[in-house]
């Protein structure tokens, strides 16, 4: 039987690092529900960049570039992170370079995994069936803010975790499961209420930023799961 695990925050990746496991991408609040919203719009490729520095590089030579770092645009860049930047007739058919405060370094961290792909409540369904057909370990690897616990990425690793726990053809071993199966318990009954007393939640409202909330938390509008192809450096579908 296959197992699936939850790690909280890039900083503790290197206790969670497996052979033969995917490795499950999750910054609801915004990355991973942007790149998705890229994807479906018909852009091309997604590479993560970890520094503002390459990003201003590689936008110099021509790349459309998304950078926020603490959930404001960066100046130079095409687009921030919201889902609502990446339209059809700014993305179709685009390379695109990609950093922000807290997604691309969880990317660097995994890039040794044998597999990474990208998940958010909008590509759930075809999330879990890909990780249900894969018949590998899976781990949930939470973007978090600097390092730290957040809520919104716990909560869709334990969204996921609980679909794929129902097929019986996974387990869990770890405290980190249990805990994130009782706070879903807890706030799936009224999820958005719940995450409003985040801590990113009051970020992303301080900013005039919160718009984007409701779309990042409702599930399967975009059908597809964005997977790193190493051979290219960047995310693909």
């Amino acid at each position: 039987m296959n197992k699936v695990s939850v790690c909280f925050s890039p900083a503790l990746y290197p206790f969670y690092a497996e052979k033969d496991t995917i490795f499950v991408i999750v910054d609801i609040f915004r990355a991973t529900t942007s790149i998705c919203s890229a994807f479906y719009n018909g852009a091309k490729s997604v590479r993560t960049v970890a520094s503002v520095q390459e990003a201003k590089i590689l936008k110099s030579l021509g790349y459309l570039v998304a950078a926020e770092r603490n959930v404001k645009k960066c100046d130079f860049a095409d687009f921030g992170n919201s889902p609502f930047d990446f339209t059809t007739a700014k993305v179709k058919d685009k390379e695109i370079i990609f950093t922000t405060t807290n997604e691309t370094q969880a990317v660097e961290m995994a890039l040794d995994a044998d597999e990474i792909i990208i998940g958010a409540f909008s590509n759930m369904e075809v999330l879990f069936y890909y990780c249900l057909n894969a018949k590998k370990n899976i781990l949930i690897l939470c973007s978090g803010w600097n390092n730290r616990f957040c809520i919104e990425d716990t909560l869709f690793a334990a969204a996921l975790t609980e679909k794929l726990l129902a097929t019986n053809q996974f387990n869990y071993k770890s405290d980190a499961v249990k805990v994130t199966l009782d706070l879903w318990n807890v706030a799936k009954k009224n999820l958005k209420t719940y995450i409003c007393e985040s801590e990113h939640y009051e970020r992303l409202r301080n900013n005039g930023l919160e718009n984007s909330v409701d779309y990042c938390l409702t599930e399967n509008t975009t059908p597809l799961v964005p997977k790193f192809d190493k051979s290219l450096n960047c995310f693909i579908i």
